[in-house]
């Protein structure tokens, strides 16, 4: 079995469109599948830091928020986050955390209805930040916050609901939510739909201008791989621009930036998101990142993403003993995000030891084995090698 599976997995590696993108990031031995926490390091990152560091800052200063363009970097790396996601240009601002960006885009979101629907429904599996910022917005707002799942929440529509705030792919088990559907559930119940795309961009389609989503946030660490800690994003559609209304309003988003008046008066377009001054840095360090895209298609990478994921599913079922493990993670393609999430009783020590043997992914309380399958640089050869691992610190 296992001879058929290595022979197996170098005939795809050798088939593979996407196995020159390997060669763009910072790699050693190691089975990297924690990539839907932290992405591995593109290869250009660190010089292109080096530069904004030595010649931007050190030489040009402050003119280099002209010459360089710092100034007009959320708005220009939000365009080329923008065809990962599904956006027309225009529409993404790049800035501040996830956490951040949730909360100006759901109290935004409750601006833009009628003030008589006083609910706000969050996905009661969601990563708990967003929980929380839910709870914090419908206080500040004088809503009442209600949790549904993601399959409850075309019963739970009423007139009485303002926004929604969903997880386009569940963080624990990887399951893939329908963002058609409940998109198009939510706006026809009158409300406004925002999304939690953390999980699901740079890993497959989302279609945001396709489905009509009115809002998105989501993270560029993971599959779009800028490094600890770099800049979120927030989408906001095109027709809802000149209504938005940021909890958040900052000098960065006023009309006249540098006019220090004392009227806030909101800029047109996406830069109604921006607030302080960005984080350029870290910023900088996402543009170099987002480089190792150019030519990709991000069909190509679902279809890898599919395939590397059936493939240690596969490996799990032929190397691991029966009982051992139950996988959390949908069969179906279409309920399905970039990751495996496997049940197990001793998952901590188990990871630890994986780890130890230079597989890495990692393990969410109580019982949960998380491995992240990034196809722009895991291969199937990692996948057969991490499954046959496992199964031996499993026995």
């Amino acid at each position: 079995m296992s001879e058929r599976l290595v022979l197996a997995a170098k005939e795809r590696d050798d088939a593979d469109p996407l196995a020159d993108r390997r060669a763009g990031f910072v790699l050693d031995d190691v089975v990297y599948l924690d990539g839907n926490s932290l992405g591995a390091l593109p290869a250009a990152v660190p010089g292109r830091v080096e530069d904004v560091v030595r010649r931007q800052w050190g030489e040009l200063r402050i003119r280099s928020w002209d010459e360089s363009g710092w100034w007009t970097a959320p708005e220009r790396i939000g365009d080329r986050i923008a065809p990962l996601v599904g956006a027309a240009a225009g529409q993404i601002v790049v800035g501040d955390s996830t956490s951040v960006n949730v909360f100006k885009a759901l109290v935004g979101a409750v601006r833009l209805v009628d003030d008589g629907r006083d609910e706000i429904l969050v996905d009661a599996t969601t990563f708990p930040t967003d929980g929380y910022i839910a709870g914090s917005a419908a206080r500040l707002t004088g809503r009442t916050l209600r949790p549904v799942t993601p399959d409850e929440v075309p019963a739970a529509l009423s007139e009485r609901t303002a926004a929604v705030l969903l997880n386009h792919v569940d963080y624990r088990t990887g399951r893939l939510h329908d963002l058609p559907s409940l998109t198009a559930a939510v706006r026809a119940a009158g409300a406004v739909a925002v999304w939690d795309l953390c999980h699901s961009a740079g890993a497959l389609p989302v279609g945001l201008d396709e489905h009509g989503v009115d809002l998105a946030v989501g993270c560029t660490y993971k599959y779009l791989n800028g490094g600890p800690g770099s800049p979120a994003y927030l989408y906001v559609r095109q027709g809802l621009q000149d209504r938005f209304d940021s909890p958040l309003p900052g000098w960065n988003s006023h009309t006249e930036p540098f006019g220090m008046r004392e009227e806030y008066a909101p800029v047109a377009g996406a830069r109604r998101g921006r607030v302080g001054t960005p984080d350029i840095l870290s910023m900088l360090a996402l543009e170099a990142a987002l480089d190792v895209w150019d030519g990709v298609r991000v069909e190509d990478v679902r279809e890898k993403s599919l395939a590397l994921t059936d493939f240690f599913l596969e490996c799990v079922a032929a190397y691991v003993p029966a009982g051992r493990v139950e996988s959390l993670t949908p069969v179906r393609h279409e309920e399905r995000g970039s990751q495996v999430a496997l049940r197990c009783a001793d998952a901590a020590e188990v990871m630890d030891r994986l780890v130890g043997r230079g597989v890495v992914g990692d393990f969410r309380s109580p019982d949960v084995l998380r491995f992240g399958f990034t196809p722009l640089y895991v291969g199937f050869a990692d996948v057969e090698r991490a499954a046959r691992l496992l199964a031996e610190e499993l026995r």
